[in-house]
């Protein structure tokens, strides 16, 4: 028997027409109500037809076992312009029948890019249905990080402030989630256990957190992280110290770790020289084998994750399957496409709008090329409309543009044919909402919880 709320669902036409977006412009920029219906209709649609927030643990954890292999997870960070970012994503991925990827985005770039969980979930599923993408769809909230100086100052504020992340974003539809405690390293310790030690044990109580927040018949996929990006290559000592140090924080036996974050070179966005462009980065392929092998054969992960992979040349990517990675994070040069695709004098409002609200980065001896380059993502948020409502010929240039790229990377890091592999060791539950205006979560943890402990 139809109910009247399933009378409010689109039908299969419907999820594949110009109705979808318009629901999902509702679902961003429409007033409350707008905003509650939509997303409601968005997600028990994908409820209804498969194509529903799902963990990719199950998929790791067979990795882990070496019943998979020779492939690499993107993980792609959407800032701006994200439907049609998303939508260039899906396509591909029914073009080129690809299941093994991850849509993210990280705690600093919910905030600048003014994308809280609930509408980024939404925006991710209406892509998918709008493109008539079916099955799991990997939603992971990436470096839910700790930050070293706001902890310095009272540590149990700001351990309480990434687990107030956690559940508004699991309750969004994110069943992966990157802990990333890896700024609390100290190599000033003597030993590497005690380098790493409020790296393993804060981890392990927000890890203990999330795993409270898992909804009924989900395990969350959870990333732990071991150097900072940026920083100096990680080590086999270090993992090793994290790790064992995790699993006796855990109560001992499976850390709970599907993968594990390492440094092996590269930087997030690339350091940008005087005129603007990247410079090459010297990568340690090496040390990414090395620790990847090292995570799989002693503590069962799927194994390395590589940061700030983006700006490499075209010539790396092929080299992370041949390695064994087991995910890349991919986020600046989709922005940097982007920024290359707007009209001139949108552009230009935008630098204008940095000389006077981000001042305060610009470094001195920074040219305006690199001053531009490091801070325009903080314009996605205030800009984010003007995004959207760009001409359709513009939007229509840069999705081909994307289309090509996640074709090449998809490709290039043998993701191609992979939606069988993971319907084999993925299972995306139904998770039902009640209705249009209770539509806010799908699990939760009681309000009164004790974010401390």
């Amino acid at each position: 028997m139809t109910t009247p709320t399933d009378a409010l669902l689109l039908t299969e036409e419907a999820l594949q027409s110009e109705q979808m977006d318009r629901l999902v412009y509702d679902a961003v920029f429409g007033d409350a109500e707008s905003q509650a219906q939509a997303r409601w209709v968005i997600w028990e649609s994908g409820q209804r037809v498969g194509t529903r927030p799902a963990s990719i643990h199950g998929l790791y954890h067979a990795r882990g076992e070496g019943k998979i292999h020779g492939f690499t997870v993107p993980a792609i960070n959407i800032r701006g312009l994200a439907y049609d970012t998303a939508r260039s994503i899906f396509r591909t991925a029914k073009r080129l029948d690809a299941g093994a990827f991850i849509v993210e985005i990280a705690r600093s770039e919910i905030g600048y890019t003014g994308q809280r969980p609930q509408e980024f979930t939404t925006v991710m599923l209406a892509a998918a249905l709008r493109e008539g993408f079916r099955g799991p769809v990997f939603i992971q909230g990436d470096h839910f990080q700790v930050n070293h100086k706001k902890y310095a100052v009272d540590p149990v504020t700001e351990v309480a402030a990434v687990k107030h992340l956690a559940r508004e974003a699991v309750n969004a539809g994110f069943l992966n989630i990157d802990v990333d405690t890896s700024t609390l390293v100290d190599l000033s310790r003597p030993t590497v256990s005690e380098q790493q030690r409020l790296n393993y044990e804060v981890s392990a109580d927000i890890m203990k957190y999330v795993r409270h927040l898992q909804p009924a018949g989900v395990t969350i996929s959870i990333g732990g992280e071991i150097g900072e990006v940026g920083t100096q290559n990680s080590t086999p000592d270090e993992l090793r110290g994290y790790m064992d140090g995790l699993v006796a924080a855990m109560g001992g036996g499976d850390s709970g770790l599907a993968k594990i974050s390492v440094q092996s070179g590269t930087s997030h966005g690339g350091i940008v020289l005087p005129d603007g462009s990247i410079a090459d980065v010297k990568m340690d392929l090496d040390t990414l084998q090395t620790l990847s092998a090292l995570a799989r054969s002693a503590y069962g992960m799927a194994g390395a994750v590589q940061h700030g992979a983006s700006t490499l040349p075209d010539n790396a990517f092929h080299h992370f399957p041949k390695r064994e990675t087991a995910e890349i994070h991919l986020a600046t040069n989709f922005m940097n496409m982007l920024y290359d695709h707007l009209a001139s004098e949108l552009r230009d409002e935008v630098y204008e709008w940095l000389r006077v609200n981000a001042k305060d980065e610009r470094k001195p001896g920074d040219t305006d090329e690199q001053f531009f380059y490091k801070s325009r993502k903080k314009a996605l948020g205030p800009f984010k409309q003007a995004m959207w409502d760009m001409p359709a010929a513009t939007r229509e240039a840069l999705g081909a543009a994307y289309d090509a790229k996640f074709a090449f990377l998809f490709e290039q890091l043998a993701i191609a044919g992979s939606s069988a592999m993971v319907g084999r060791f993925v299972t995306a539950p139904e998770l039902h909402r009640s209705g249009p205006h209770d539509g806010t979560r799908i699990s939760a943890a009681p309000d009164d919880t004790d974010l401390s402990d």
